[in-house]
């Protein structure tokens, strides 16, 4: 069921409120119970490493001369390329980075392992007046491209951490070379769990013109984005985001470096045990679950169907709609953070169980369990009450 009549969430505004709901659940459980009493499980949980000496350098042109200097010599390290950039989102390097490059009528491509994509990319194509297609099959890819293509983008690792093949993607990159087109890739999570866990090269290594990946996802650092690149590319992407105000600032640039710092890819590897004993709990009493990288996951329909099989689903309540829902059983009950309750407008309503988040390292793979089984339960009992599931995502108790 698409956005329309019948859905409790039926655009980005109400998307937004839900979001607003959540935080302002997340504060009332911390003052009520204290921090340690919620579980971040997103894997988007971040954080700002920082000594006191390193915020006394936050000034406003101090701390761009200190950390900008060390932002390039992690941020290399991490992405590869020849210089690095700052940008206050991934979606922000992104929008900065068509700016830049495309042209009003040109066309961007963009190649992914699975639909859709970051809704990011073809709305910043709309700003400038770019025609925007993407693909998932190399053979309708080849057979889009054309001289008027002026970018090609391409996802490493989707919003629900599906994973692009490596023969796919040198096959793109290859047919974009030989057309002399640049190649962005959007490596939000990818930059670390295809070199992590799936053993793959860095963009830049396969050949990219330019990388941007999410600072927050899969490390501790800040919500915030960092490109690397050919540094002509750079240059210009770096100019168009200042005028539009797109840069990361001191604080964040600091948290990047303590982040990229402190990253460490066994961290991820070691999250691998634990995703299996509870892959095998889920299993035993559910089918909806798909294991990812770092943990598992439920999809819309996979949830509409596992719900179906225990009861009917009031007509006005769609797969989003459940998403949400439990998302938001899963914090006010569990004390559960999940993407769909907090998530910006446009993101996947998949609800992932992330074990290599900060908040998994110590947690207790049978009792993540019985949260995850007893907020299904309410689910099952929420879904075929209108009323009740709005009070659910609308209301903060």
């Amino acid at each position: 069921m698409l956005f329309g009549d019948y859905m409790l969430i039926k655009n980005s505004l109400d998307e937004m409120k839900k979001r607003e709901i959540s935080l302002k659940v997340i504060k009332s459980i911390i003052d009520k119970k204290g921090k340690n009493s919620l579980c971040d499980l997103t894997g988007l949980s971040g954080g700002f490493l920082a000594t006191q000496n390193d915020l006394n350098l936050l000034e406003t042109y101090i701390g761009p001369a200190i950390f900008e200097e060390e932002l390039q010599i992690v941020g290399k390290e991490h992405l590869g390329g020849e210089k690095i950039f700052a940008v206050n989102r991934t979606s922000s390097g992104i929008l900065a980075t068509i700016l830049a490059i495309v042209k009003k009528n040109t066309k961007v491509i963009h190649f992914l392992p699975e639909f859709p994509a970051h809704p990011s990319i073809p709305r910043s194509c709309k700003l400038v007046g770019a025609k925007y297609s993407e693909f998932d099959n190399i053979d309708d890819f080849k057979n889009n491209f054309s001289e008027d293509t002026s970018l090609v983008v391409i996802t490493g690792s989707t919003m629900d951490h599906k994973i692009l093949e490596m023969n796919d993607f040198k096959a793109v990159i290859s047919i974009a070379k030989n057309n002399n087109i640049p190649v962005l890739v959007d490596d939000a999570s990818g930059a670390r769990l295809r070199t992590a866990i799936y053993s793959q090269d860095k963009a830049i290594d396969l050949g990219a013109d330019l990388v941007v990946t999410s600072t927050d996802k899969l490390m501790m650092g800040p919500r915030g984005g960092l490109m690397a690149g050919r540094s002509e590319l750079i240059d210009k992407i770096k100019t168009k985001a200042h005028q539009f105000g797109l840069e990361a600032q001191p604080p964040s640039i600091l948290a990047m470096v303590k982040g990229l710092e402190e990253y460490d890819g066994n961290n991820l590897r070691e999250s691998l045990s634990k995703k299996e004993k509870l892959v095998l709990l889920v299993d035993n009493n559910f089918s909806m679950f798909e294991g990812t990288p770092t943990g598992i996951m439920v999809s819309e329909k996979s949830l509409e169907k596992e719900v179906l099989l225990n009861n009917e689903i009031n007509p006005n309540i769609s797969s989003k709609d459940l998403c949400f829902l439990w998302a938001m059983i899963l914090l006010k009950q569990e004390n559960i953070i999940t993407i769909p309750a907090v998530s910006m407008p446009g993101a996947s309503p998949t609800i992932r169980f992330d074990l290599a988040a900060n908040d998994a390292k110590n947690l207790n793979i049978n009792f993540l369990f019985d949260k995850i089984n007893s907020s299904f339960k309410t689910l099952l009992s929420v879904s075929k009450d209108e009323n009740l599931a709005r009070k659910v995502l609308f209301n903060i108790e």
